[in-house]
């Protein structure tokens, strides 16, 4: 593909990265308007300058965006994409031939390190012993040795499977666990066994481990629910670093106070931030850490570097990496 581009972008990347987009982008001319956003998690507006572009990267309004049919390429910088996956959206970018890619592959391999961390911290019972050091400096050391598990032939279920599933799979293969999964569409591609949705309530009593990497939509809105926390075994525990809607946090509260599974580390929440008195803060068994499975020290040069990886491949007429539409 010839000729300048304009490329359009309301993301806030600090300095070092802005200056690093600066320079990749070369001569094809860069569009900040006058409101950008740090956190890659807010929900851009309608921005004027948003008509002069080819290529928006960031966080575009998906209704602009699909009014202006000179947009050719959305590019995400981050890797859900709630607000674009409509009917509307996909219609109008298909029509034109535009394309959507998200931002995968910065996120798949912190997100995935992150639950391990945790998967492997509740087994090894640091959290436990962390919260006597704060609280009351007991010596519990019998009943921790006791309670400490193996990851060996232990049963993970993890709930959807993209790029972060993907990548925690490899991360979990020297542990010799039981891995299976379920997604929306089963391809048969799956390196572990693979079911869809409607089989989730017969697989729940197999897990020990619960892992909820489901993104929001309609169909996933509080999935989750008493009826489905009714099916885990009471010695399961529950980890959420997909969406926070994704759960009925009402009914969590309820089995985390009645001990009807052994814990839950939530990493996002309904609504963000959690309010200071907010119940599940207070709660032994529950575990939040504020969203930040998927940051990293070189998050936004990553960023970056991804978005200037499929420039070099826009410009060539090439597939683009993390197409989403």
């Amino acid at each position: 593909m010839s000729g300048s581009l304009t490329i359009w972008c309301n993301a806030k990347f600090p300095e070092e990265a802005m200056a690093v987009l600066k320079a990749g982008v070369g001569l094809h001319r860069l569009l900040l308007p006058q409101t950008l956003h740090a956190s890659n998690l807010a929900a851009g507006q309608a921005d004027p300058l948003l008509k002069e572009a080819d290529i928006a990267l960031g966080q575009p309004d998906p209704s602009q965006v699909i009014a202006l049919p000179n947009v050719r390429w959305v590019h995400l910088t981050t890797a859900g994409y709630t607000r674009y996956d409509t009917q509307a959206f996909r219609t109008a970018m298909g029509a034109r031939g535009a394309k959507l890619t998200n931002s995968s592959m910065v996120y798949d391999e912190p997100c995935a390190e992150h639950v391990m961390a945790m998967l492997m911290a509740v087994c090894r019972r640091l959290p436990h012993c962390g919260a006597e050091q704060t609280i009351s400096q007991a010596w519990h050391s019998a009943e921790h040795r006791r309670q400490s598990r193996l990851l060996e032939s232990q049963t993970v279920l993890i709930l959807g499977f993209g790029a972060i599933a993907r990548r925690l799979v490899e991360l979990l293969a020297p542990f010799k666990m039981n891995i299976i999964a379920v997604r929306r569409t089963v391809t048969g591609k799956e390196p572990v066994k693979t079911y869809p949705y409607t089989q989730l309530k017969e697989l729940l009593g197999q897990a020990d481990h619960v892992l909820n990497i489901l993104p929001a939509n309609a169909e996933t809105e509080e999935m989750f629910n008493a009826d489905m926390f009714g099916k885990m075994r009471h010695s399961a525990y529950f980890y959420n670093i997909g969406r926070g809607t994704t759960v009925d946090q009402i009914a969590l509260q309820t089995v985390l106070e009645t001990r009807r599974i052994a814990g839950a580390y939530l990493d996002v929440t309904e609504p963000e931030p959690l309010p200071p008195d907010h119940p599940l803060w207070r709660l032994p068994h529950c575990w939040i850490t504020p969203h930040t499975a998927g940051g990293h020290e070189q998050e936004f040069h990553r960023l970056v570097g991804h978005f200037l990886g499929n420039l070099k491949r826009f410009e060539k007429g090439e597939e683009l990496q993390d197409r989403v539409v």
